[in-house]
């Protein structure tokens, strides 16, 4: 049996938990992807616990808990500042919508509960001492670098069709590579991932796009037609293909959204309901079209400094972002230095507003819009009051012979 030794903080700060449980008599162990990655040697960003006690045993024991998903054996308990999700060993039976059990049994034995889950490197179980317990050779695999599904892979990805998904994430996330029958099982099944919710596939897409090594992930994707059962890419495997081919894989969520509608020539008039259809926010759809029509203008012609202003630096280093993914370098240095030379950054920071204007002597209206945009269009001269009043006299002029005469 492997025992580690030297635990990260985080496991350190849960002994307690763990302590209470097995002080109690019963079995508590550190359960699923912390134990993978600390075996692996990665950042541990929380740890789940699994136990023999029952939920109300759990809650018994300690003073703040939440019943997070107690019909399933899921008690969350505040401890020490920080909260863990203690689940009951269980075992679970029919799947009628692909994702959740119908029927949990609560169960006295480890063993069984390992049984359930999805992944040979994912069921793994850790106790207070440190020592690993590995019942399908997940640590094998981990030194291998496979993605395998406990037991029948047909079976693991009917009880839950997300977990098709999950493997090409992990595979992205890890650098691993699928196991034979798993891969195959998930090309013979790949039809189930219709079942399941845009939002839960999204999650994992996302996850895949900005792992470190997305492209061969994505290569699986389309491998076993995966890429056929999600929104919008039905039919688009060829242009879909360019993905694995890509120079840098994205590191920003709103980089990797660009890329695909990029890829998959999107208009930009059907940018909007492609984003809605993967049920992205208002918030991420906006500034993804952002990106894509600054892309567009740098591919046309070289911004203007009212270009660069209305873009914002974000836009433009989003942009620069894409640009270096598809293998279209632009001079990033060059527009970053831009912008920042630029004399305001913000239309806040503009000499003229409509309050300015109005009092001296301008009526609300159309001339006024007009006026102030023109000062927005010539921002690098009209920053301080003083280039206002140099200015405003042809401004005024020029609006008047242009809409009175």
């Amino acid at each position: 049996m492997i025992r580690i030794d030297n635990l990260p903080e985080i496991f350190v700060k849960a002994m307690p938990v763990l302590r209470t449980l097995e002080d109690a008599g019963f079995e508590a162990y550190f359960v699923g992807g912390s134990v993978r990655d600390v075996l692996l040697h990665r950042h541990v960003h929380d740890v789940d616990i699994t136990t023999s006690a029952y939920p109300e045993e759990v809650k018994e024991l300690f003073d703040k808990s939440i019943d997070t998903g107690i019909k399933h054996g899921t008690v969350t308990v505040l401890y020490g500042g920080e909260s863990y999700e203690i689940t009951t060993f269980r075992t679970e039976s029919g799947y009628q919508d692909f994702r959740r059990p119908d029927h949990v049994t609560f169960v006295q034995n480890l063993d069984e509960d390992l049984k359930r889950r999805d992944f040979t490197i994912n069921a793994l179980a850790m106790d207070m001492h440190g020592d690993i317990v590995d019942l399908f050779n997940g640590i094998e695999d981990l030194k291998n670098h496979i993605i395998r599904a406990v037991g029948n892979p047909e079976k693991r990805f009917h009880e839950d069709a997300l977990r098709m998904m999950r493997a090409v994430r992990f595979m992205s996330q890890l650098e691993f590579k699928l196991e034979e029958k798993t891969e195959q099982a998930i090309k013979d099944n790949h039809e189930l991932l219709k079942k399941i919710s845009v939002e839960r596939i999204r999650e994992e897409f996302v996850k895949m796009g900005l792992g470190p090594f997305s492209r061969q992930a994505f290569q699986i994707f389309l491998d076993t037609q995966l890429s056929e059962d999600v929104p919008d890419f039905a039919g688009k495997k060829d242009l879909l293909q360019v993905y694995p081919q890509l120079k840098f894989s994205p590191t920003m969520e709103t980089s990797l959204w660009a890329v695909i509608i990029i890829l998959l020539k999107v208009s930009n008039e059907n940018i909007s309901k492609f984003m809605r259809d993967w049920k992205n926010s208002n918030a991420m759809t906006e500034k993804v079209e952002q990106i894509i029509k600054m892309f567009d203008l740098i591919a046309d012609h070289v911004p203007t400094d009212y270009e660069l202003f209305e873009a914002g630096e974000d836009i433009i280093i989003n942009t620069i972002d894409v640009a270096d993914i598809l293998g279209q370098p632009v001079s990033s240095e060059a527009l970053v230095d831009r912008y920042l030379a630029l004399p305001i950054k913000t239309p806040s920071e503009l000499a003229v507003d409509g309050r300015f204007l109005i009092k001296r002597g301008m009526r609300p209206g159309a001339q006024l819009g007009r006026t102030i945009l023109f000062s927005m269009r010539n921002v690098p001269f009209i920053h301080t009051i003083w280039h206002l009043f140099v200015m405003l006299g042809s401004i005024l002029m020029y609006f008047s012979v242009l809409f009175y005469v």
